[in-house]
């Protein structure tokens, strides 16, 4: 696996036209961990992840990837590095798992460089590193959600970059498929890549994260491990909800107990 690369921000600023959505941002991904960003509906969270991948031009700042402006970076060698899922991804009717796996390959594709063994050992690690091998010649609309889920990750996966970006990996899925993803996600972890993760759970943050952004307004008013840095007063803050918050006896990580409207 490629050593994890490291991503960060510079007093990043995004807009909408004149609105202002994120205002001098500074963060930093740890490096071969999970990173969680959580905080309530229309905080920037998806506008923040969007910024990171160069799909969102910054108003101010820059996004740094190895100290680099991302901004500079040819398209290719970008998507060689980093890859996105975004939170509605869709496929042409009637592919199949193995096909949408294929696609991660693409920026690895040139005028002169076609389809290789490097590419096919590729796409088979991807298959299994996701549990899709018995399934690799399903259309994708025959799929359960977490295994559709699963087959669009393997697909980021076979684009073998270490940087991977998910916006709500999880939304929509019951709790059986939920933890399939979140299984896989700390797997690539630890197999070393750097993955950061728009979240609406904040248990499930606190659980499968390393390292947790939460945000609020376009801001950030906590970052560290979710033992660090959750608190009552940070639940509060974020969702105007009191609760009390006990440790979980396995991990230690906060778990969420009492939720009350404020």
């Amino acid at each position: 696996m490629t050593p994890s690369h490291r991503l960060e921000t510079r007093s990043l600023s995004l807009a909408y036209g004149r609105t202002p959505i994120i205002e001098e941002l500074a963060v930093a991904l740890p490096p071969g961990k999970v990173t969680a960003i959580v905080g309530p509906n229309g905080c920037g969270k998806s506008t923040l992840l969007a910024g990171l991948a160069r799909l969102h031009a910054p108003s101010a700042g820059a996004v740094l990837l190895d100290g680099e402006d991302i901004r500079r970076l040819p398209t290719r060698e970008l998507a060689r590095r980093l890859a996105l899922l975004p939170q509605e991804a869709t496929a042409p009717e009637g592919l199949t798992v193995g096909e949408l796996i294929r696609f991660g390959r693409q920026p690895h594709q040139g005028w002169w460089r076609q389809w290789s063994g490097d590419d096919q050992r590729a796409v088979e690690a991807a298959v299994v590193a996701a549990g899709l091998e018995a399934l690799a010649e399903r259309p994708l609309e025959a799929l359960s959600g977490g295994q559709r889920q699963r087959a669009w990750i393997a697909m980021t996966i076979a684009q073998q970059t270490p940087l991977l970006l998910l916006d709500e990996p999880t939304s929509a899925l019951d709790l059986g498929h939920q933890l399939e993803v979140f299984e896989l996600v700390r797997r690539l972890a630890a197999d070393g890549r750097t993955l950061a993760l728009v979240l609406h759970d904040l248990a499930s943050a606190c659980r499968y994260a390393d390292h947790l952004i939460a945000m609020r307004d376009g801001r950030i008013v906590a970052q560290g491990s979710p033992a660090e840095v959750v608190t009552e007063a940070l639940v509060h803050e974020l969702y105007g909800v009191t609760c009390t918050l006990i440790p979980d006896p396995a991990s230690g990580a906060p778990l969420l107990a009492d939720l009350r409207r404020a």
